[in-house]
């Protein structure tokens, strides 16, 4: 099953929620769209997109383009102020957020006023904007020739952090590059064992500490490795803990500070791990992280398990940090590298 297949299935909850939305904005208003016109009578208003085709042309086919002229099946409405504003409110209770989804409605509505929308049109138009709000944020983790490339992986507990750097892990191995892990939350036992079974899984080394331990130490050991077996990537697990902000605020300056006596660059990259499920808190942890960590990347989880697929949109347009990975399940394949355009078609339900 190729990603976007998976995408699609597993984002149900997201995509079904603004489909229904959207047939619902459509139906309810289509009474209220303006009728055809005869032959014989002068078009009034904005030209709608039903231009009828010449007698000896052939029937248009099916599909995106004939929905696009307004030759699809299904009520249609005009793209009036009253349809934008359900719209919007739609987006915002997708957590696209009020910004981004009024940035999104305003631009779908540029040079297409007035023009009468079939359901298919709408989630077309959507789709397309959301892909363009995404393009320029969906970038790979970039990889340097400097071994070993520091890689410091932050977020709250339970964001599911510690799978996705087993999945990198396991993924990077695939690729041809040899891999150390640093169970660096040394304070959650749980954290440290499964960190332990992905490694196993995915043939990568770990690193541990007795719990409780100090994790700059950790750190340090673990680059010590990675640089004696000449590692191509060392992962560094860190803890979540946010209720107290101030002491993982000095955990992770210490680590960084440490790692820089032996690389005065690292860490290379900070990703955040970010759970879908939070809907909106998500941007509150990016601010928290910006300021904690100099985050250079996001990998979203757990977007099979949430009505509120919009966030990733709405962090992209507010933040513009690169989106690297997106997850939708637990097995290692269920983390991928982010396509805009998948996504847009996965989450607004476009063909």
């Amino acid at each position: 099953m190729s990603f976007f297949k998976k995408l699609k299935d597993r984002m149900f909850k997201s995509s079904s929620k603004l489909d229904a939305g959207l047939e619902a904005i459509i139906e309810d208003g289509a009474e209220a769209a303006p009728p055809q016109a005869d032959s014989d009578a002068q078009p009034a208003g904005p030209e709608p997109l039903d231009v009828p085709a010449p007698q000896d042309a052939p029937a248009a086919k099916p599909g995106l383009f004939g929905r696009i002229l307004g030759r699809g099946s299904g009520p249609r409405r005009a793209l009036d102020d009253d349809m934008l504003e359900e719209l919007e409110e739609l987006l915002i209770t997708a957590d696209m957020g009020v910004e981004t989804a009024t940035r999104v409605t305003a631009n779908m509505a540029e040079g297409r006023f007035g023009r009468m929308m079939t359901a298919s049109d709408i989630k077309t138009l959507l789709a397309q904007e959301i892909a363009r709000i995404m393009e320029p944020v969906a970038r790979p983790m970039p990889l340097y020739p400097k071994s070993p490339q520091v890689v410091l992986v932050v977020g709250v507990n339970g964001s599911g952090k510690t799978t996705t750097i087993g999945k990198l892990a396991s993924q990077f191995r695939a690729a041809g590059k040899s891999v150390v892990i640093a169970a660096g939350d040394t304070f959650r036992a749980a954290a440290v064992e499964q960190l332990q079974v992905w490694g196993e899984r995915a043939g990568v080394p770990v690193m541990t500490a007795p719990e409780g331990s100090d994790p700059a130490s950790l750190a340090y050991d673990a680059m010590t490795k990675a640089e004696a077996d000449g590692a191509d990537l060392l992962m560094i697990d860190t803890a979540g803990r946010l209720q107290n902000r101030a002491d993982l605020m000095e955990e992770l300056a210490k680590i960084v500070r440490v790692i820089r006596k032996k690389d005065p660059e690292a860490p290379h990259n900070t990703l955040l791990v970010l759970d879908a499920t939070t809907g909106q808190n998500a941007l509150n942890q990016v601010e928290i992280f910006q300021k904690l960590a100099d985050v250079s990347g996001l990998v979203m989880t757990k977007l099979d398990g949430t009505a509120r697929g919009g966030v990733l949109v709405a962090l992209a347009d507010r933040f513009g940090l690169p989106i690297h990975a997106i997850g939708v399940g637990e097995q290692i394949d269920d983390l991928a590298p982010f396509d805009p355009e998948e996504f847009a078609r996965a989450l607004t339900g476009a063909e």
